[in-house]
């Protein structure tokens, strides 16, 4: 994917009340910055002139974020009434309750294991099952493999590649009128990237992709309550230094 301008907006879809577009890696949804001309904000006011809201603080409704550095699909509302549907759906998809009492929860199934430019490295699907800041960093650090290229999460240690290889490969909002299902181009294929190089292929993406569609919705798991209340266990020094540096780094891409 060619790094982002005004003029290289990709539209995955569009109808009267939404657009979907495939957000490039280096650039910000919006900014309040005067220096940051360049955005998915500023793009699609100059494709879509018309289509700018001047009722709203950037012009455009966006119905959910992704960060600077990851790409992919990104839904804009066109009108009020379509972005409260669209946050509906997105709310009910998260169970509010997450937030309150349940702990941030992901689902990772393996795609692929190769190497990038010679590390060893594996291609996995990532489903958010509740909805925090950047969970599917933070979850892929916890367990030992951050994210290819994320900078921040690898505490500042992978700075080679060219980008984070993060994207939004799957859109999926059950809107009743209007559900939407759209998929950006995967960017991670050796005919785009010749430093990804594909050794074994595990599960075929589109084929989890029907699988998702047609499972019932996966419960998320409550955490039991303890029988006996006991004291947390004491974090090594290892730990608290990567959870300083998670806190120190939370609201940056």
């Amino acid at each position: 994917m060619e790094p982002a301008s005004l003029e290289n907006l990709c539209v995955l879809y569009h109808s009267a009340n939404y657009i979907v577009v495939n957000k490039h890696w280096d650039i910000r949804i919006d900014s309040k910055m005067w220096y940051e001309k360049q955005t998915v904000q500023s793009q699609l006011k100059h494709r879509f002139p018309e289509l700018a809201d001047p009722g709203t603080y950037y012009g455009f409704r966006f119905c959910h974020q992704l960060d600077f550095s990851t790409s992919g699909a990104l839904c804009v509302a066109l009108n009020k009434a379509a972005a409260g549907q669209a946050y509906r759906c997105f709310k009910d998809r998260l169970v509010t309750k997450a937030y309150l009492a349940l702990p941030c929860q992901t689902e990772l199934t393996v795609l692929e294991y190769g190497e990038y430019d010679g590390d060893p490295v594996t291609k996995v699907l990532l489903q958010p099952l509740t909805g925090r800041t950047h969970q599917l960093r933070v979850h892929c650090s916890a367990i030992g493999h951050p994210i290819v290229g994320d900078y921040t999460y690898s505490l500042r240690t992978d700075d080679a590649p060219y980008r984070m290889m993060l994207h939004a490969y799957f859109l999926h909002i059950p809107l009743e009128h209007e559900p939407i299902h759209v998929t950006a181009p995967d960017p991670f294929v050796p005919t785009l990237d010749s430093k990804w190089e594909p050794r074994r292929c595990v599960n075929v993406l589109e084929d989890l992709l029907k699988n998702i569609l047609t499972k019932p919705q996966m419960e998320i798991q409550e955490e039991p309550e303890p029988v006996n209340k006991k004291s947390s266990p004491v974090e090594s020094e290892e730990q608290q230094a990567q959870c300083q540096q998670w806190l120190c780094e939370w609201n940056l891409d």
